[in-house]
């Protein structure tokens, strides 16, 4: 996938529902649950078991776009690329890694906290960068004043309270983890309000035109 590709489709969906649990077997399950609530972004962190098989079963779905999340080595760089990832994440900005992205034909998304650290990923040609964990609205509206060209994607703290402020603040997306896929719901089977909770989610993106 191009990053352009990658950019427009992101840009269309403006979330990505990004699942990290301990329970293997609700991992399946608990994705399936945001996509029908809507997702059509999905992320599985590496940290999750059976991430790789995950990521190839849902893209061979054909409905989703489908990345890995977690990302800090070229080898897992390219099991992620070789078992069906469209693009990848990180939570920090490597270069050497990010390069391996690049020779792989996949965007990545890398981890930043700082106006310096997201100037770094970008100048190192990220399509978009990763705030992680997600800081204030107001604070990355700050950041985009002297820095407009950024596509921010703030995760890890995003909810449905504060979701459409970080896009109207000028983020271009953002990335739902817990406040999605809640572990006690995953270990429960309660995939029910996963689904509730993706379709909540949604709702408040698309407040923001």
């Amino acid at each position: 996938m191009t990053d352009s590709d990658f950019v427009s489709r992101l840009g269309a969906e403006r979330c990505v529902a990004i699942l990290r649990t301990r329970h293997a077997a609700g991992a399946a399950p608990a994705m399936e649950a945001a996509v029908r609530g809507g997702f059509r972004v999905v992320e599985f962190t590496l940290g999750t078991a059976g991430a790789l098989d995950l990521t190839a079963a849902f893209a061979r779905r054909g409905d989703c776009l489908v990345g890995v999340g977690t990302v800090l080595t070229a080898d897992e760089a390219r099991a992620a690329v070789a078992a069906g990832a469209a693009f990848l994440v990180s939570p920090v900005v490597d270069e050497a890694v990010m390069a391996v992205a690049r020779s792989l034909g996949v965007p990545m998304v890398p981890g930043c906290q700082t106006p310096t650290e997201l100037l770094r990923a970008h100048r190192a040609g990220a399509p978009v960068q990763k705030v992680f964990p997600a800081a204030p609205p107001a604070q990355l509206g700050s950041y985009l004043g002297p820095l407009p060209f950024l596509r921010l994607l703030p995760t890890s703290g995003v909810d449905a309270d504060n979701a459409a402020a970080y896009l109207q603040t000028g983020c271009f997306a953002v990335g739902f983890v817990s406040s999605l896929f809640g572990e006690d719901d995953i270990a429960a089977g309660r995939f029910d309000r996963i689904e509730a909770r993706a379709r909540t989610l949604l709702a408040a993106v698309r407040t923001v035109p």
